[in-house]
């Protein structure tokens, strides 16, 4: 089975505890929600898992499809169907959209796309997102409004087709039909290619459109709880104050 499996994982950075000893797992296909107040860890945790040099693992593992995950090299984990929509894509001038892209798939593929293939499989994604064709010609994310660049994470997991992403508050800063054109895309992919899924988020606003197998909550570098959709209701009405020492 292709899960990812994390066990009592605890990460540094500048010698201070900022994840301590969690465990996790997505199993495949699943779509499995991370929940938590800001500066709880969660995006830390995801930056671990795709393998930021900022953060120093000092114990536990990462497997996912039999490989320590944490032994490899950030493309090495991309290869493996490993993705990360970022919350705050960079802007990067001079490079448009369609060429990141190409780059992006070719170099996670063994077989390359010509131009006119890639050309094609785009407007096919651009369409099913609902995202102007112009698009394809802009400088990555250069200009974009917070919509445009979680329009743009999306684009990117839709042509990339990874077996697992993680998903980091593409909510945030979204307004309602980027949600909803968001939550359709991840839906899309997860039923279609069986997607895995961890979606990182501190509120249920995403969550209403993406019904999630399990879902997690983490509290200051720690699981907490763990429960269905239904916990995740439970967090938009109460918040997280019975978990807070």
């Amino acid at each position: 089975m292709n899960n990812l499996t994390i066990k009592d994982l605890h990460v540094t950075v500048e010698d201070k505890e900022i994840i301590k000893g969690i465990d996790l797992e997505i199993r495949e296909g699943e779509v499995v929600a991370l929940m938590g107040p800001n500066g709880s860890g969660k995006s830390s945790l995801a930056n671990v898992i795709m393998g930021n040099p900022k953060y120093n693992i000092t114990k536990g593992k990462i497997v996912y499809k039999g490989k320590n995950v944490l032994e490899l090299k950030v493309n090495e984990r991309a290869k493996l169907g490993l993705f990360l929509s970022f919350q705050y894509p960079a802007e990067v001038p001079g490079l448009s959209v369609s060429n990141f892209l190409r780059i992006a798939y070719n170099s996670v593929n063994d077989k390359k796309i010509s131009v006119i293939e890639f050309k094609k499989l785009l407007g096919e994604k651009m369409s099913l997102l609902k995202i102007d064709k112009s698009f394809s010609t802009r400088y990555l994310n250069e200009g974009f409004s917070g919509g445009e660049k979680k329009r743009m994470e999306m684009l990117q997991m839709s042509t990339l087709k990874p077996a697992l992403a993680i998903i980091d508050e593409v909510d945030s800063g979204a307004d309602i039909d980027s949600l909803k054109i968001m939550a359709n895309g991840i839906n899309l992919l997860n039923k279609q290619n069986k997607m895995g899924a961890l979606l990182i988020t501190h509120y249920n606003r995403l969550l209403k459109y993406i019904k999630p197998d399990r879902v997690y909550i983490m509290i200051d570098g720690k699981i907490v709880d763990e429960g269905n959709h239904l916990l995740a209701e439970k967090i938009e009405k109460n918040g997280y104050k019975e978990y807070k020492l």
